[in-house]
């Protein structure tokens, strides 16, 4: 009987979660595509301002994720294969640019490459930075970070073996990057590639800020749907949006079937060489300055009275930017980021105690839910919802962006709970199923404790990218809901920079106190957790 009940609970549980993936995916991107027929298509496509936009973002994207992937390589490769000092240090700078919006990478180059930007007066520079040159350099800063994770993860996990045994052969350095660094890294790589062109090529804050008349196609797309009201083309553009997001998608999935083991015989303990380490110094100072250098420009801009004419301290721009509803308008983005980071957690936990515990075509089903918003870029995200929930009671409220955000950053937290799931002790349904123990009691005593560190950060990665985000909320969200980071825009196009590199001081400190709270508790986990835990072994 109790067997039955706990069936009968799978089931329906697994039931619902289906349902949620269904109306909050599936049924919007259809009701998207269903739009397309509002549009005239043989104009579109024969549309020389479209075909011209398209070509600008391939032209930006390419440029900027090439530039993007190269120097992470290179400060990947300093920080794992060097034994450079001040590792942790950075670290945490390289890694800061992940906590401010794209928009503010485009308005930190205004900052200082604008028409009267601090570099710009300080080289006598003639014109500022708009334009192809400026979106490059604002991407290449946006997804340099994720790049930089990426790869230090891939070279993390890489054996040492086969190259202290070239070594001992006297193969020479440059044979042992093409014979053994080269081939390891051939499928990871592709995975990287695909992920930083599709973040470039469907974001729309760094164009959108620093670009000028060098459109691109989410920005016509924010054009025409926030500005014009035209949602058959903005479904257009989705679509073309949607596309290379899916191809990445797929590509990602066939490259992770493919990838070796994540076992490492042994890892790379590089000894002391000073030239070498030197050169690594150098290079991570260089990339450190350039990547915080837009934060610094902030905080001048935003506590000096008037750059550049009067340098003295000041409070104006902070006390104006609130008296404008900075206030407000934070307290509804830590609203939305708290209610989405619990919503998010709680709902890829729920996720992942099936998908990874168990198998059948609706765990599947289900898992594959779970991925998919890997696929959908934010600003097709924001749209599809737009078409599909207008009307509705959810439409206008916080709850629709905390649904929109739950789903655009699912599939990352998910993925992180499911290995961890899948790593416990697979005879433990088992065990519990002999001793009479439900399924509740099995995630409440056993799962939830194992994979506390795990569920800290996620619950932090949903926080972080909410007061970030203004792809899919800025089709969402209204005047008495709307989140702090959209402010941004508005503030530049009034030309407030004062008031819009306070905006984004103000979400690097919320990100940066999540980030501390995260890893106090972090610390304080690892203080409770018992010595012996179950293992696949």
């Amino acid at each position: 009987m109790t067997s039955s009940r706990h069936s009968v609970f799978g089931r329906t549980t697994i039931l619902l979660l289906c349902g949620f993936f269904a109306a909050a995916v599936i049924c919007p991107l259809i009701s998207m595509l269903i739009h397309l027929g509002d549009a005239d298509l043989p104009a579109l496509l024969s549309d020389e301002g479209i075909r011209t936009a398209t070509l600008h973002s391939l032209a930006v994207s390419l440029t900027a994720a090439v530039i993007a992937i190269l120097l992470a390589f290179c400060a990947a490769r300093c920080m794992t294969r060097t034994s450079v000092r001040f590792k942790g240090f950075f670290h945490v700078c390289l890694l800061t640019p992940m906590l401010i919006p794209s928009i503010s990478h485009g308005m930190g180059l205004i900052i200082l490459f604008g028409s009267n930007g601090i570099l710009t007066r300080l080289f006598g520079m003639e014109k500022g930075i708009y334009g192809f040159p400026g979106i490059v350099v604002g991407s290449v800063l946006y997804a340099f970070p994720v790049a930089y994770i990426m790869i230090s993860d891939i070279l993390r996990y890489e054996d040492s073996t086969p190259y202290e045994a070239a070594a001992v052969l006297g193969i020479p350095k440059h044979r042992r990057f093409t014979a053994i660094t080269a081939p390891y890294l051939k499928k990871p790589m592709i995975s990287v590639v695909f992920t930083v062109f599709t973040l470039i090529v469907t974001d729309y804050g760094v164009p959108l800020m620093i670009g000028g008349m060098y459109k691109t196609l989410p920005v016509l797309m924010y054009e025409e749907v926030i500005g014009r009201q035209n949602f058959a083309k903005g479904s257009f553009f989705g679509l073309i949006l949607l596309l290379p997001a899916v191809a990445a998608f797929l590509i990602d999935l066939f490259c992770k079937g493919d990838r070796r083991s994540g076992s490492v015989c042994r890892p790379f303990c590089p000894t002391r060489k000073q030239p070498r380490d030197t050169a690594a110094l150098l290079v991570l100072i260089l990339l450190s300055v350039c990547v915080v250098f837009p934060i610094v420009a902030f905080i001048t801009l935003t506590f000096t009275k008037s750059y550049p004419t009067d340098m003295s301290l000041s409070l104006h721009h902070v006390l104006n930017t609130f008296r404008k509803g900075a206030g407000r308008y934070l307290l509804n983005s830590l609203t939305i980021a708290l209610l989405t980071a619990s919503v998010g957690t709680a709902v890829s936990f729920l996720c992942a105690c099936f998908t990874a515990r168990s198998r059948s075509r609706s765990t599947a089903f289900l898992h594959l839910m779970s991925i998919l918003s890997l696929a959908v870029p934010g600003i097709v995200l924001g749209l599809s919802y737009v078409l599909f929930y207008s009307g509705s009671f959810l439409y206008g409220t916080l709850a629709i962006l905390v649904l929109a955000n739950t789903v655009h950053f699912f599939s990352s937290p998910y993925l992180m709970i499911y290995n961890s799931i899948g790593k416990l002790n697979p005879n433990l349904e088992g065990v519990a199923a002999t001793l009479g123990i439900g399924r509740f009691r099995l995630v409440r005593d056993v799962i939830l404790p194992q994979t506390a560190t795990t569920l800290v950060e996620m619950f932090s990665y949903f926080f972080i990218n909410s007061m970030m985000t203004i792809s899919a909320v800025a089709f969402l969200s209204n005047i008495t809901t709307k989140p702090i980071s959209l402010m941004i825009p508005q503030f530049e196009a009034q030309m407030l920079l004062e008031a819009s590199a306070f905006v984004s001081l103000l979400i690097l400190a919320a990100n940066l106190a999540m980030k501390g709270i995260v890893r106090l508790i972090r610390s304080l986990l690892s203080r409770k957790k018992p010595s012996a835990a179950p293992t696949t072994d």
